[in-house]
């Protein structure tokens, strides 16, 4: 992914050189964007329990309870990430979590307008990446580049050459 145009080309393939592992990417803007509104929702919720006038504590505490479900929901937004380690890579999405073996995973790429990239796995299927997000923009590029260059060192072993 390219951070303006992408052409034809879905994947980035001038990555310099790999980063040391452990390598964890995270998206920003949804991080920030999630825990900005989580406060601003906790505090609205906080005054609203307080200052509301005639409304018992159930009441007060629902609308504390409420905000806390808001929270909650916003975390899952803001959690996911991309951890390669020497051994293997762990794919944290909103919900679940993946433990995958180098060798799994045979290529990674994020087509143009694509929200995040996906890892096509040795089994045939794919898994998105919620923690490089294209929104990031240049440093989405620069993550997929560097998790690339971790992918050719290290991923599944070459087809053998016939004689």
């Amino acid at each position: 992914m390219r951070p303006q145009n992408v052409g034809e080309q879905d994947t980035v393939d001038d990555a310099g050189p790999a980063p040391q592992l452990p390598a964890t990417w995270r998206p920003r803007t949804m991080r920030v964007v999630a825990y900005a509104l989580a406060v601003i929702i906790m505090a609205t919720m906080g005054a609203l329990a307080v200052l509301l006038p005639g409304w018992g504590p159930p009441d007060r505490v629902g609308l504390i309870a409420l905000g806390l479900v808001g929270v909650f929901v916003l975390h899952l937004l803001a959690r996911p990430r991309l951890t390669a380690a020497p051994d293997r890579v762990t794919v944290v999405n909103s919900i679940r979590t993946h433990v995958l073996e180098w060798a799994e995973i045979v290529d990674v790429r994020m087509p143009l307008g694509e929200p995040w990239p996906t890892i096509d796995l040795s089994d045939g299927t794919t898994l998105a990446v919620m923690g490089i997000q294209s929104n990031d923009g240049a440093r989405a590029t620069a993550a997929l580049a560097e998790f690339q260059a971790l992918l050719r060192g290290r991923g599944e072993a070459p087809e053998p050459r016939r004689g």
